[in-house]
């Protein structure tokens, strides 16, 4: 027989708990179900969910770089160095090279566009095998911590694993090929200095620079719009950013 006493000691808390279902939203409902669970963020948990937020940023701006014309079309557009414009430009009247530099400029941007489609790996395994001991000082630093981290902790080896995929697009496009006929022709014009100036290493170093751009891009987004934080993960690590910044 069940204990009248202790049924209407429960009905209160169970009415307010049926009253909570039908009239809390669910989002609401959702934000008072994580207070009433909120604990401390461990550092490994922010590790991990800075880790997310770059392989996200990778993922949207190796996509970006790599779709057609996104270098070619874009801000991230490679143009020659001042060194290479001396060459194009002393070409314009040279039989076969009039257009030279429209046709190395589309030539090095499809170049930077193949590479960078398949450098996501490179830039996963940096992630990977990054180790974040600073993991709070990136939550609570600059919009951009987490990508400067990044930049400065794996640019060397990047560099070296990217270039080698950089001079395979150029000689994919033919790019390489045409630049050397083109600055030996240049230098057996009368009187002008002669130059060699090399294509995969700028070319590299501007690639490079439009991923680590596109990663900052994506990781401000995730820091101030709540819709980008797309795994629980991302929402619970840069929910705890959002009330440091509340903070005095």
């Amino acid at each position: 027989m069940i204990n009248n006493t202790k049924l209407m000691l429960k009905t209160p808390a169970l009415l307010l708990l049926v009253t909570l279902f039908l009239f809390t939203s669910c989002s609401d409902l959702q934000r008072i179900l994580d207070e009433t669970t909120d604990r401390p963020l461990s550092t490994d948990e922010v590790a991990l969910g800075l880790k997310e937020a770059l392989n996200q940023g990778v993922d949207h701006g190796v996509s970006l770089l790599s779709a057609p014309d996104g270098f070619l079309k874009s801000q991230y557009k490679i143009l020659l160095p001042d060194e290479a414009q001396k060459v194009t430009d002393r070409l314009q009247r040279v039989p076969g090279f009039s257009n030279v530099e429209e046709v190395i400029l589309e030539r090095i941007n499809r170049s930077a566009e193949d590479a960078v489609g398949r450098a996501g790996p490179i830039f996963g395994q940096a992630i990977r095998s990054m180790t974040i001991e600073d993991a709070w000082g990136i939550l609570r630093g600059e919009e951009d911590a987490a990508t400067r981290y990044l930049h400065n902790k794996t640019k060397e080896q990047l560099y070296a694993e990217f270039n080698p995929v950089i001079e395979e697009s150029l000689n994919k496009f033919n790019a390489l090929d045409y630049w050397e006929s083109a600055v030996n022709a240049y230098n057996s014009i009368p009187l002008v200095e002669s130059l060699n100036p090399r294509l995969d290493d700028y070319i590299t170093t501007k690639a490079l620079e439009a991923v680590f751009d596109r990663i900052a891009i994506e990781e401000l987004m995730i820091r101030n719009e709540v819709d980008r934080r797309t795994t629980d993960l991302l929402r619970r690590v840069f929910a705890r950013q959002d009330n440091l910044g509340r903070q005095p």
